[in-house]
């Protein structure tokens, strides 16, 4: 069995509830209930990820640093419009990916799992992309 056959898995049914929230949107029109799931699934999910590149006494006190730093600002998204919180959402997935390509464990890693990384990374931005059009279009009416 692949070694990281399970990550793998998880990864691709993870980015499962993005895309439901964009055809959501294409099926039934922009609503705010459908930027507002995505956001919060989002969030959750950038959270999960930063709390795996957590490795306590495997890591430097700057990789531990970097790890948590794109979910420290999350109350605050609530003084923002839905608008910036989902380009700041957008910015924080492609960091994490650099984040853990810069740990010490990314070369430990097979390459089915790398490809998955970048595969999802890119999926998950483009349907930020769209969805922060979509709030765009739903301040315009």
């Amino acid at each position: 069995m692949h070694p990281f056959l399970n990550h793998i898995q998880l990864g691709y049914y993870g980015v499962l509830p993005f895309l439901a929230c964009v055809f959501w949107s294409l099926l039934l029109g922009s609503s705010l209930l459908a930027i507002e799931a995505f956001s919060l699934y989002s969030m959750g999910i950038l959270a999960f990820m930063a709390g795996t590149l957590w490795r306590a006494g495997e890591q430097s006190y700057t990789h531990a640093v970097m790890a948590v730093l794109v979910v420290i600002p999350f109350p605050l998204l609530v003084f923002v419009s839905a608008t910036n919180a989902l380009i700041y959402l957008a910015i924080c997935f492609p960091l994490v990916l650099l984040f853990e390509r810069g740990m010490p464990a990314w070369q430990q890693y097979h390459k089915d799992y790398h490809r998955m990384r970048y595969v999802l990374t890119s999926v998950v931005f483009v349907c930020h992309l769209f969805m922060i059009a979509q709030s765009i279009e739903l301040t315009r009416i």
